[in-house]
């Protein structure tokens, strides 16, 4: 393959900037140009150029009055690349590709207009790739092409001449290699002087037609492009998971197995980090002699915020099926085998990848809707996106599966636990695609849209790009530990030990678990959840329950920091044991255990089916523009998680009896 230069780089500059000879205008060298457009079609790479050429000089944010969002980072001081969404055409159909043509045609209030482009392109589907490379040369800004894939092509048996197409296109051309670094030397180089970028005295033909078509012909002609050969590799294992049953079988497997491992392999780590927090509780009970200070230390921080942080390993593990599935090339075909089923929904492909990102969270998920060009498609999505399994599910999940199935329980070779976490996350799955079909059924009825995806080659991804994409979750989480949910856990401890009751306590010779059971029953928390007490009361929850749930409203995982603080209130050495044992202290069950097998269904569905996620709300309202849509999402999870949640507790009382 050959080498790739900027044509015409040693040519002369006429005191206007214009070369005195050859085919480009270049601007000139006093034009400062700080602001670089970075364009390219999804999985073209784009996202690892802009890495790789920003490092950690980055910042994300939402664009002025919109919700789609953008990355910018600094290449120098004085040069600036911003990511757009990616797009394959500058003709938008969608939210996404609507905000790229904006900004290149400096359309979007408050967002400056780029003085340059780097166009990304897959050299294995240049014939394609064109088209963009076509429309964005014809807004007559200075550009560059960095070309990526160039070893999959050379693997597939093709091949390209990157100066004759750099010639041809009348624009630089760097042909890099994200995994293995190659090129981006000369690319970073390259972006970090753009004034010397030429603009195509003859721009390709902006509109699609036979002039655009003989266009891209002559430039494949020109940089002697060989196609690359079909993966015969890739041919046969998608003939497997592309198939509609053991394509199928294969998904429902993987995901089957993926919750087997979080259990087994998650386990140890889990242990060690319950083992570091009771010894953390041990050494604080035995240094701290402030009784107050004591109780907020062991009780709300370590009880609370460490009862959410010891499934930090499940997360991580959530977190890595999710990487390798992108990475690995399986998340487009799993969007295309679940069309079929999406269709039956009255949605297509687009809507699974935002659903299936709706498993880390709900946000990301709901803003994943924008690539969907149906306005009504994308709302009916966005109503059904939380109810999958997200990641601020699964530690509530975990501890009331821990304390609904005993660890050892297996079905042959399998952990009980693990089938049932799995059918948690069928039941969100099924639930969700239920509601699209709803909406799409009442209120948001439309024809359903073609859809076509692209498929990526198989890739193995490098273990830094994986340890990348799950440290960048996982911080995510851990940082709503350190803010949202350790501020609500310090919130609840307040309220749980107001007003003080030392009086009483000193008066009744109370021990010390008496005295902290005492002041929690008769603090500010207690009114409060008694007070709501009577509209759960059905599903079979008490206040300290009710707590929880009201407190999860901030974030779901803050019932298991509740549920933390009232454990280790009740018995700091062993807090699982104090939660199964925990009895009702007052009413006509006084002295029945809280956690029962059907108090625990109750609780698992009721909080498969409520939208008890603030950010989600906004999320909601932010890209619907409206209070009504995010309105009628609480109200019709709400009231589905309580009548849901009633009928599987009478429903597993009276299998009980049987």
């Amino acid at each position: 393959m050959a080498d790739c230069h900027n044509p015409d780089t040693n040519t002369p500059k006429t005191p206007h900037g214009k070369k005195g000879t050859g085919a480009a205008t270049v601007l000139a060298d006093t034009t400062p140009i700080t602001r670089i457009a970075l364009i390219g079609s999804p999985n073209a790479g784009k996202t690892s150029v802009f890495n790789k050429l920003t490092g950690l000089n980055s910042k994300t944010g939402n664009y002025p009055g919109i919700t789609v969002s953008h990355t910018e980072g600094h290449v120098t001081p004085t040069v600036i690349l911003e990511d757009l969404p990616g797009t394959y055409s500058l003709d938008p159909i969608s939210p996404d590709e609507k905000v790229v043509t904006d900004v290149l045609a400096g359309q979007l209030d408050g967002v400056p207009s780029p003085q340059a482009l780097l166009i990304v392109v897959d050299s294995t589907t240049l014939h394609r790739s064109l088209n963009l490379v076509a429309q964005a040369l014809s807004l007559g800004l200075p550009s560059a092409v960095a070309l990526t894939m160039t070893d999959e092509l050379e693997k597939l048996g093709g091949d390209l001449d990157l100066t004759a197409l750099s010639q041809g296109l009348g624009v630089p051309v760097v042909g890099v290699v994200g995994n293995r670094k190659k090129g981006f030397a000369e690319l970073r180089a390259l972006v970090e002087n753009p004034t010397g970028w030429p603009v195509p005295v003859v721009a390709p033909p902006a509109e699609p037609g036979p002039e655009r078509e003989s266009w891209t012909h002559s430039m494949l002609t020109l940089a002697h492009y060989v196609a690359p050969q079909e993966n015969v590799t890739t041919s046969k294992v998608d003939k497997v998971l592309l198939h509609p049953v053991f394509g199928t079988l294969f998904f429902f497997l993987i995901m089957f197995l993926f919750f087997q491992v979080i259990f087994t392999v998650a386990a140890p780590f889990q242990g060690w980090i319950e083992d570091f927090f009771g010894w953390l509780g041990e050494l604080s009970a035995a240094h701290i002699s402030n009784p107050l200070l004591s109780s907020f230390v062991n009780t709300a921080l370590i009880g609370g915020v460490g009862g959410v942080l010891v499934f930090v390993p499940q997360i991580l593990l959530l977190f890595l099926l999710i990487s390798l599935m992108e990475n690995v090339g399986y998340m487009s075909r799993a969007a295309y085998l679940m069309d079929r089923v999406m269709a039956s929904a009255g949605l297509e492909g687009r809507a699974f990848v935002a659903l299936l990102s709706s498993v880390a969270c709900a946000v990301p998920g709901i803003m994943a809707t924008r690539t969907m060009p149906s306005s009504k498609d994308r709302i009916a999505t966005i109503m059904a996106a939380p109810l999958m399994t997200c990641s601020a599910r699964l530690p509530v999940y975990l501890l009331l599966v821990g304390m609904l199935v005993d660890p050892g329980q297996r079905v042959g070779p399998f952990s009980v636990q693990g089938i049932a976490l799995f059918g948690l996350y069928v039941l969100g799955g099924a639930s969700a695609m239920f509601a699209a079909w709803a909406f799409k059924r009442t209120s948001l009825k439309s024809t359903l849209l073609p859809f076509y995806m692209e498929m990526p080659p198989y890739r193995i991804p490098t273990g830094k790009t994986v340890l990348s994409d799950m440290w960048k979750s996982t911080s995510m989480f851990l940082r709503k530990v350190g803010r949202i949910i350790l501020v609500a856990t310090i919130v609840i401890w307040a309220l749980m030990n107001i007003p003080p009751q030392q009086q009483t306590i000193d008066e009744q010779h109370m021990d010390e678990t008496q005295a902290v059971q005492y002041t929690i029953d008769h603090s500010a928390a207690a009114t409060v959840g008694k007070a709501v007490e009577p509209v759960f009361s059905p599903l079979g929850f008490d206040w300290r329950i009710t707590i929880g749930l009201i407190g999860s409203l901030a974030a779901r995982e803050v019932f298991v920091a509740t549920m933390g603080q009232t454990a280790a209130a009740a018995d700091p050495d062993n807090p699982t044991d104090a939660l199964e044992k925990m009895t009702f202290t007052e009413g006509p069950r006084e002295g029945e255990k809280v956690f029962t097998t059907p108090t625990i269904v109750a609780l698992l569905v009721f909080f498969a089916y409520a939208l008890q996620c603030m950010s989600t709300v906004g999320a909601i309202r932010s890209e619907t523009n409206s209070w009504k849509w995010p309105i009628i999402a609480l109200v019709y999870m709400l009231v589905s998680a309580w009548v849901l949640a009633f009928i599987a507790r009478w429903a597993t009382i009276g299998i009980m009896a049987i």
